[in-house]
């Protein structure tokens, strides 16, 4: 068994001592109003008490801390008072990822957290390594954990070979009142949405290569798919919104000081503010807030622009066996891995500015787990040329070339009335808002409405879906907008959803949902404002591929992704 670097014993001893040194701080606060003896001054001599003891705990607990590569799991073993001990079978664990921080990377250190099949919680964190036994540990665990794979397939196939020999012979597979579920065809074909090559080209695996990966003799070296350049990045950058920058400066907005008032006061006073807090009309504190929220605005994507860059600095995307591999971070430094087998969908993504220069991103879906914000989302390749991405998503899906069919013009009609209905809640709130205010030509507001029929017809236009002979193809939004590609095997559920408006126009709403992670912000695939009876052909359609891609899956025992790109 080993042991985490030296200086561990550095950082969990602060970590501990920080987090004690309020422990006796607060039993002296509480227990001075009961007990008369006990008095505030004692604080002095309860605080460095803590603190040591916290770092004593701290200290031992890197002592009582470790971890071994044995052949069939990875062992970890921790806890001062209560040990704790955790066996990892190499057949669970889906991602081995390395992660290093500005302070880390000073002094050579990683993270590597361990992720297993059925959660977005982490298995085993080592904190922390030094960064030569990090990529040790990943490599190790890595070829272990793709040998552990190969011999399940082996054996799932050795015993689908034995039950088709027992159907040859005319020997039942089911028990005693069951009933066999009968299959589409007898072929042995491979399965069609699994493309047998890729042409060779760019990204593209070489015919040897793949002659190494199917015979087992040798294993491929990892092979570099995709490097975001220079110009793509900055591009990536400037054109995408980040959440987190929003929540930082609303962050600073809520916990303002005097200071930052004054900042935004003065920054407002050359456009006609206000010259201090208390003092103005009306009209002053409506240019202040106006400028305000202008200068948020511009902080805003300032932050979005740096955040993103940092993020996605140096993104490399790499593949290792029947992994995608992947690098990137700039400050904060990641190394980790997009397991194929858990891969639930694939979306390609742009907004209109990535549009208009004729770039997209592509995102894949994995179920239960993702080291980004977006849960179960990861992005295989942030910005590229459009053509580029497609050709990643048709070589990655196997998918065919889609013909999108777009909702109802009923639809339209239907987005009018509801951008109509948001246009006129604008108005009235800026008309109460005159009439406390004393705000002049409220009605101007009702400019709002010139842009509800452009509104309406680009959210219309974004919409589609394709329903192909593997892959259910779906496209929505206008601000981001998301082609997703599901194979039919991925799919848990196909719902219809329907809302009173949507009832009394005879529309219909399906939603896909697989086994990926969901947030706020990437929502489940919905095929929106479709003729009712067009979804309920649609649901019938998935729901009879599904049971026909599974039994090809259960027959060729096969995982349905190719990972050579074009």
């Amino acid at each position: 068994m080993n042991r985490l670097h030296p200086l561990s014993a550095v950082a969990y001893g602060l970590q501990y001592g920080f987090i004690w040194l309020w422990v006796p701080m607060v039993l002296v606060l509480v227990l001075g109003g009961i007990v008369d003896p006990i008095s505030p001054a004692w604080f002095p001599v309860a605080a460095p008490l803590g603190f040591v003891a916290g770092v004593a705990y701290g200290v031992a607990y890197y002592y009582r801390f470790e971890y071994g590569i044995t052949p069939d799991t990875f062992d970890v073993a921790s806890g001062v008072l209560a040990r704790r001990s955790r066996e990892i079978p190499y057949g669970r664990i889906q991602n081995v990822d390395v992660r290093q921080g500005v302070f880390q990377r000073l002094f050579g250190l990683a993270t590597l957290s361990i992720e297993t099949a059925g959660g977005g919680d982490t298995e085993a964190t080592l904190n922390f390594v030094s960064e030569s036994e990090a990529k040790r540990l990943q490599e190790q665990i890595r070829r272990r954990t793709a040998d552990a794979k190969d011999r399940r397939r082996k054996r799932d196939s050795s015993t689908a070979e034995g039950d088709d020999s027992a159907v040859e012979t005319g020997e039942t597979l089911t028990g005693a009142g069951e009933t066999a579920i009968p299959s589409d065809s007898d072929s042995t074909d491979p399965d069609p949405a699994v493309p047998t090559t890729a042409p060779e080209g760019e990204g593209s695996v070489p015919s040897e290569r793949r002659r190494d990966r199917t015979s087992g003799y040798g294993r491929p070296r990892r092979q570099r798919l995709f490097d975001l350049e220079a110009r793509e990045l900055l591009l990536y950058s400037f054109t995408s919104f980040r959440p987190a920058a929003a929540a930082a400066v609303l962050g600073l907005f809520f916990i303002a000081t005097d200071t930052f008032i004054q900042l935004l006061v003065a920054v407002a006073q050359p456009f006609g503010g206000p010259e201090s807090i208390g003092e103005g009309t009306p009209t002053d504190y409506g240019i202040l807030t106006l400028v305000s929220m202008i200068n948020g605005v511009v902080v805003t994507y300032v932050l979005s622009v740096a955040y993103t860059f940092a993020t996605y600095y140096d993104f490399q995307l790499g593949r290792a066996d029947e992994d995608f591999v992947y690098e990137r971070g700039l400050l904060q430094r990641y190394s980790g891995s997009i397991p194929v087998e858990k891969v639930q969908s694939v979306t390609v993504t742009a907004n209109p500015l990535q549009r208009l220069i004729g770039y997209a991103g592509l995102w894949v879906e994995t179920a239960g787990y993702g080291p980004d914000s977006n849960g179960g989302s990861q992005s295989a390749v942030p910005l590229a040329k459009q053509g580029r991405v497609h050709r990643f998503t048709e070589n990655l899906t196997a998918v065919e070339t889609p013909t999108f069919r777009s909702p109802p013009t009923l639809a339209r009609r239907r987005y009018l009335a509801r951008y109509s209905i948001i246009a006129t809640v604008i108005v009235a709130a800026v008309f109460g808002i005159a009439q406390v205010t004393g705000l002049e030509r409220w009605y101007l507001a009702a400019v709002v409405f010139a842009a509800v029929p452009p509104a309406a017809h680009l959210k219309y236009v974004h919409l589609g879906y394709y329903v192909g002979e593997d892959h259910l193809v779906v496209r929505r939004g206008f601000w981001r907008r998301q082609t997703t590609v599901i194979p039919y095997y991925r799919i848990q559920t196909v719902s219809t959803r329907r809302s009173i408006f949507q009832r009394r126009l005879g529309l219909a709403s399906l939603v896909v949902d697989t086994a990926s992670s969901r947030t706020f912000f990437w929502a489940t695939p919905t095929i929106y404002d479709v003729d009712l009876e067009d979804s309920r052909d649609v649901q019938t359609t998935s729901r009879k591929r599904l049971q026909s891609a599974l039994r090809e899956r259960a027959r060729d025992d096969d995982l349905g992704l190719s990972v050579d790109f074009t």
